[in-house]
């Protein structure tokens, strides 16, 4: 009988982890490859997006600006509505919490005190900064009232100071925060942005499904429309547009003036690429199939044809997104949008043009970052979407 020598490792128990190993790898793959198949079109988006560094980026920040406008009353310390809110602080400075100084350190922030004079050489009011007078910040403090959302009252604020105000953007030469105008006008962008992205999302669905599905006269007519629509000088419309708005308008009936018009004349693009799918579509032998059935076109149209495509649908609204607030933004810059007290993007860049502003207000800048960031995110995120609307695209079969 041989014996076993010791010095020697045993065959089977260096084969058995490697095999083991083996097949835990293979089980895995196999999973892996089962999931990926039986995985839903969401979910195979969600995969594919969620590789895209930059889009993940990009939708973390989409995010964060989306919050900030929904919660602006909460986050924003004041009503940025209200002109001379802080008189005696006129085109101030941004006003940075800090926890230490010459005095010591604090365990809570602070802002320093100001004093107004008057400049013995030109005569004008010029703002110190009072280091010894030292106003320490609050959080949750009430202050002034809100609708959360249009109709949730609320008097609560995330941050304030106990005695004075704090203004962590500075002022303008109203007195009013630019912190909370900022929050606000991304709220008031966002909310021009949707109403005209679902007027011309509908707008779109139904005058490209039309076309789309029933081709013909009926697809020549539409089209030639279309053409008319896209052939519309977009600035001299909304001169003529900013000339008929009577003056009594109130802020409200303007902005949502403003956002059907922009949802009326941004539809057509979307329309032809909802045209040109339901063309190629409709000859599919499903469609054929609920045609015998005797279901009516618009069933047709609505429960069989859009869906196929509806990733590619929500990319193209994504897209035109940043575009409908590059709109609003522009026009209000021109002064043919939004105006004084509704805060949107446009109209806080419409206060940067001034040359005084360029030379001694560098913070009426600020509210810049924020729209530039919008709209990339709003462009990166599209671009995401639009390459993992494919899920199988590069894929190993």
């Amino acid at each position: 009988m041989s014996q076993i020598d010791p010095t020697k490792p045993n065959l089977a128990e260096t084969t058995g982890p490697t095999v083991s190993v083996v097949e835990t790898e293979d089980a895995v793959a196999r999973r892996a490859k089962e999931a990926y198949f039986t995985a839903t079109q969401r979910q195979l988006i969600w995969a594919r997006f969620k590789k895209n560094r930059t889009a993940m980026v990009a939708a973390t920040i989409l995010v964060a600006l989306i919050l900030m406008g929904l919660f602006a009353p909460f986050l924003s310390p004041y009503d940025p509505t209200v002109a001379g809110r802080d008189k005696d602080y006129l085109n101030g400075a941004p006003q940075i919490p800090k926890f230490c100084d010459h005095n010591g350190c604090s365990a809570r922030p602070f802002i320093y005190g100001f004093k107004t004079e008057r400049s013995p050489v030109n005569l004008r009011l010029v703002t110190t900064v009072d280091t010894e007078d030292r106003r320490y910040v609050q959080f949750f403090v009430t202050g002034d009232d809100y609708k959360l959302f249009g109709f949730i009252p609320g008097s609560l604020h995330l941050f304030g100071v106990d005695e004075g105000y704090i203004h962590l953007f500075g002022t303008d030469d109203t007195g009013k925060d630019i912190f909370s105008r900022t929050l606000h006008a991304i709220y008031t962008s966002l909310a021009v942005g949707t109403l005209g992205v679902l007027i011309s999302f509908v707008l779109a669905l139904i005058i490209g499904g039309v076309a789309g599905y029933f081709g013909g006269v009926t697809d020549g007519i539409i089209q030639m429309v279309t053409d008319a629509i896209r052939t519309i000088p977009i600035i001299p419309l909304f001169m003529a547009i900013a000339a008929f708005i009577p003056d009594t308008w109130s802020s409200e009936m303007r902005f949502f003036f403003i956002s059907i018009i922009i949802g009326f004349i941004n539809w057509p693009t979307l329309a032809r690429r909802v045209r040109t799918h339901l063309l190629v579509e409709r000859n599919q032998e499903y469609v054929l199939a609920s045609q015998l059935c005797g279901a009516p076109a618009g069933h047709i149209i609505r429960r069989h044809l859009l869906p196929s495509f509806t990733s590619y649908i929500i990319v193209d609204l994504v897209i035109s997104f940043p575009y409908i607030v590059l709109s609003e933004t522009a026009l209000s810059f021109i002064g043919l949008g939004l105006k004084d007290p509704v805060n949107s993007l446009g109209v806080m860049l419409q206060n940067t043009t001034s040359a005084d502003v360029l030379l001694n207000y560098q913070w009426y800048f600020i509210p810049v970052f924020f729209f530039i960031a919008l709209v990339l995110a709003f462009v990166f995120v599209g671009d995401g979407l639009r390459d993992a609307a494919d899920p199988y695209a590069g894929q190993k079969k």
